[in-house]
């Protein structure tokens, strides 16, 4: 089997398990994370030429991220969609809380950490990706469509460490005016 051929095997055949109703249940311990992980790094072994290698380095050779990154990735192009309307209102109305005050910082799509009186709570969908949504720029969070908002988040988190490293946290970097 070479690299070509695990990829495409990977990303058909176990991709769509490990991620299946991710927004809905998604591990927040850090030992779940792991073991969740450990199938895509038993996996990569088995690629020939590259079993001495890091699983971060495995990744890279096969083009893959880490399974942590496409959570993180999955949870926030589910918020543009819920946040522009492109599901039911009448099913997503008051998953978020929404900024409504003038915004100087960030962009004008916020949206606010829900407290919680229980601590299982705080590791819900709404309210694991309001970092990520809200340190995103405007001009991602005002794509046109869920494609073109997928494409400029990519381009924003093209070098995040957690791509690459499932202990890592997504950073959001400004991007610059030479990187549209």
């Amino acid at each position: 089997m070479d690299e070509s051929m695990f990829k495409n095997l990977f990303v058909s055949l176990v991709w769509p398990h490990s991620e299946y109703a991710n927004q809905v249940c998604c591990p927040y311990k850090e030992r779940d994370i792991a073991a969740v992980e450990a199938v895509q790094r038993r996996a990569t072994k088995m690629v020939p030429g590259l079993r001495t290698l890091t699983y971060s380095e495995r990744l890279k050779k096969l083009g893959l991220p880490t399974l942590t990154y496409r959570r993180s990735r999955g949870n926030v192009i589910e918020t543009f969609k819920i946040i522009t309307g492109v599901y039911d209102e009448g099913v997503s109305e008051g998953l978020f809380v929404r900024q409504t005050e003038l915004v100087t910082r960030g962009h004008n799509k916020g949206i606010f950490v829900q407290r919680t009186r229980l601590n299982i709570r705080k590791y819900t969908f709404s309210n694991r990706v309001v970092n990520n949504w809200n340190k995103l720029p405007e001009d991602v969070v005002n794509a046109k469509s869920v494609v073109d908002f997928e494409r400029k988040l990519d381009r924003v988190w093209k070098n995040q460490e957690q791509k690459y490293d499932f202990e890592a946290l997504i950073v959001n970097i400004r991007l610059d005016h030479s990187d549209h």
